[in-house]
Order: C-alpha cells, then structure tokens, then sequence
C-alpha cells in the first residue's frame, strides 16, 4: 500500500503542496475487495503552524466496482475532499485513512450501469 504520509519533520513553516495517486492496491492495503481498480489522484495543500497542521485534500480520478446488477465492471468517477486541522504526534502525519474514507464514502450506495448498458446475457436471466 502506498501511504500517504507527510514527513513534518523539517517541513518549512507556511505553504507545501504534495500529489499522489492511488490505484487498486491502495484500497486492497485496506481489505476491500469491492473496489476492482482505482486511478485516483490526491493533491494535499499542508500548512504547517509549527504545533497544528492544516490540510486541505481534493480528491478526483474513478474507480472500478462491480455493477450491482449484472456484475461487470463499472467505472465510477470520484470527486471529493476534506479539509482538517491535525495536532500531529509525531514527525509522519499519516493521510491514508482519511483519503480511503472519502473515496468511499463518495461511491453511490447502488452501484449500477445506466439502463441499456448492463450485461445483455445476465439481464435476460434475471427477468425470467
């Protein structure tokens, strides 16, 4: 899995901008099996106060889930952030947590393909 971490540990005080992506074997570093793939890109604004640290994250990209319905693939965008104030206790602020949270709390609760385009072989079962 790859962290998102920021290292405080000589970090100027002010203004620092990172970027990472996160693709499939972030979210299986987390135990989901839902999400089949991910291109997902996180940008994190951290301004370091010296005792507080505030973030601001924006996340976009899509990620791969099965459809509800058919079970085929189906790719859905993700667009999403947060923004927080962090009391770090040590020299790593650890932003992983937060960023797979926010993209699945982002996800539809029924995750399907727009009518037409669900799997023609399993919709003909399922309307037997």
């Amino acid at each position: 899995m790859q962290p998102f971490i920021v290292k405080l540990n000589g970090l100027a005080s002010g203004r620092t901008e990172f970027s990472w992506k996160a693709g499939r074997e972030f979210f299986e570093g987390f135990g989901n099996s839902e999400i089949l793939d991910a291109d997902v890109e996180v940008t994190a604004v951290v301004v370091n106060h010296g005792i507080t640290v505030d973030v601001e994250c924006s996340i976009e990209g899509s990620v791969t889930v099965p459809c509800d319905r058919c079970l085929d693939n189906l790719e859905i965008p993700v667009e999403t952030g947060f923004e927080d104030v962090y009391t770090p206790e040590s020299d790593d602020l650890d932003l992983s947590q937060d960023v797979y949270d926010y993209v699945c709390t982002a996800l539809p609760l029924q995750r399907v393909h727009p009518d037409g385009e669900c799997n023609p072989e399993t919709i003909k079962f399922l309307s037997k």
